[in-house]
């Protein structure tokens, strides 16, 4: 049975990586998806994107309303046309407890593929919208702390610390190996001069 998927937290580097386009549109992805969208339910977060959970491909799953209808998919999604700025709180599952304000383009359009490997085109304003974008972040590799200003970063400086502390405990360094013993080199006995 395959482990249940987690959620990563910073400073994870997988959380760094750009992810890779999905290739096979097949039971695999649809059976992610489900798990996807299970785990962020049971987080109460309303995006999830796939490296997230320690997987590098391009692929979101949200649901910017909490109804169980709203419940979307994204697959190899790319953003267009962005139109004008606001700024938002956000808060991010891969950063438990930090919410910063960042500004993202207020409306834009997005191109993406289903679940069967169908393209579509969706419009958004508002929330909606500041979901992709930062869903999107995490397929470039992009984090909240990326985006986070000086006294962003001081407020927050605290809660950094000790996400950092939590993945070097749950991540020990192996010890450097020994370094090479040197071969031992053969001295040739000294002939005595008469």
């Amino acid at each position: 049975m395959a482990e249940p998927l987690k959620i990563i937290f910073w400073p994870d580097p997988r959380l760094r990586r750009a992810s890779q386009p999905v290739k096979g549109f097949d039971i695999k992805l649809r059976e992610l998806v489900s798990a996807m969208l299970e785990l962020m339910r049971a987080e109460k977060g309303v995006g999830l994107a796939a490296p997230q959970v320690g997987r590098n491909i391009r692929l979101f799953v949200m649901n910017a309303t909490g109804e169980p209808g709203d419940d979307r998919v994204y697959v190899n999604p790319s953003l267009f046309d962005p139109e004008g700025e606001e700024t938002g709180e956000e808060g991010c599952l891969s950063l438990p407890e930090i919410r910063i304000d960042v500004v993202r383009s207020k409306t834009l359009r997005i191109t993406a593929f289903d679940l069967e490997g169908k393209p579509f085109e969706q419009t958004a304003t508002g929330f909606p919208a500041r979901v992709w974008q930062h869903e999107v972040d995490h397929l470039n590799g992009t984090l909240l702390v990326d985006r986070m200003g000086p006294v962003a970063r001081m407020a927050n400086r605290k809660l950094l610390k000790n996400l950092e502390e939590r993945y070097e405990k749950e991540h020990p360094t192996p010890p450097a190996p020994p370094p090479p013993v040197p071969p031992k080199r053969r001295v040739a006995p000294r002939k005595s001069r008469k």
